[in-house]
């Protein structure tokens, strides 16, 4: 027996049913958009900039005096870039994050005290962000042997929780003991006479000695690492990616173009700061795409 049709409950079948069937279409077609666009994204130029010590009375290769690292960031500003984070470019390429216009990276290597007597005031009047890569044995021996002395001491621990408690800095692994030219290695290189897992071992240990020891004196842990000299090994590559850090900073002087693939962060390249070259001439260089 077939029971008789509500007409009024199946015309309100029939609208809910054309309802579900556009919600899905709108659904796919802006989840199609989504992945278009995605797939469709341009990379982001990011120039970055290499500086070591910021206290100088005279402009050197790898030295610039306050006033040079002022007007570098005064001109960053004037022309509208805008300095990133380490933890802004994982974002963007991990979690889908967004990107400011015109970024810039600005980086120090060593850890020199004047990072935090120079850098920072400055950081904070022009509102820009840095990664400070610090070299382990620079910190713990060097640094309290003769402290604070802008033109060459290091950053103590106490200096470095500062730079932090900032908000402006973020720290980098610099090797705890493998900036040198010393003993047949440059940088963390691997010597020739060393095997792949000899060398693996002793890399590993050094930078794990590092992160531990920023552990255990600040409660972070870096997720950059800073190849000394720039000086890189092919072999290297394992122990950075087992260790965890998610960014690698080159001295190759050359353009970085952000994707959303986590290889884009690895070996970025930098333009080192000289104080030899005016402001104009040194960001015209660095900021040509």
């Amino acid at each position: 027996m077939y029971g008789c049709c509500n007409l009024r409950r199946f015309l309100k079948l029939l609208c809910l049913d054309a309802f579900v069937i556009c919600l899905l279409a709108v659904l796919f077609t802006a989840v199609r958009t989504v992945c278009a666009d995605k797939s469709e994204e341009k990379p982001v130029f990011l120039p970055a900039i290499m500086y070591h010590s910021v206290f100088t009375d005279t402009p050197e290769e790898y030295a610039v005096t306050p006033v040079q690292l002022e007007n570098d960031l005064k001109w960053l500003y004037d022309n509208d870039y805008n300095s990133v984070t380490a933890q802004q470019l994982c974002d963007y390429v991990y979690n889908g994050g967004t990107l400011p216009e015109n970024p810039v990276l600005i980086t120090l290597d060593d850890g020199y005290y004047n990072n935090l007597s120079v850098l920072l005031p400055l950081l904070e009047k022009y509102d820009m962000h840095a990664i400070v890569s610090v070299v382990g044995i620079y910190t713990d021996v060097n640094a309290p042997a003769d402290p604070h002395v802008p033109k060459y001491s290091y950053l103590t621990w106490e200096d470095i929780n500062v730079l932090l408690s900032s908000g402006r800095i973020e720290i980098g692994n610099h090797t705890y003991n493998m900036h040198s030219l010393y003993k047949g290695r440059k940088g963390c290189m691997k010597k020739d006479s060393e095997t792949e897992s000899d060398y693996a071992d002793a890399l590993r240990s050094d930078i794990s000695l590092l992160q531990d020891k920023i552990m255990e004196n600040t409660g972070m842990l870096p997720f950059v690492f800073t190849y000394p000299f720039g000086a890189f090994s092919r072999e290297s590559l394992p122990v950075i990616y087992d260790s965890g850090f998610l960014i690698t900073l080159t001295c190759r002087e050359a353009p970085n173009y952000i994707t959303r693939e986590p290889v884009c962060l690895y070996g970025i390249g930098r333009y080192n700061r000289s104080g030899l070259y005016s402001t104009e001439y040194f960001m015209n260089m660095v900021t040509d795409n």
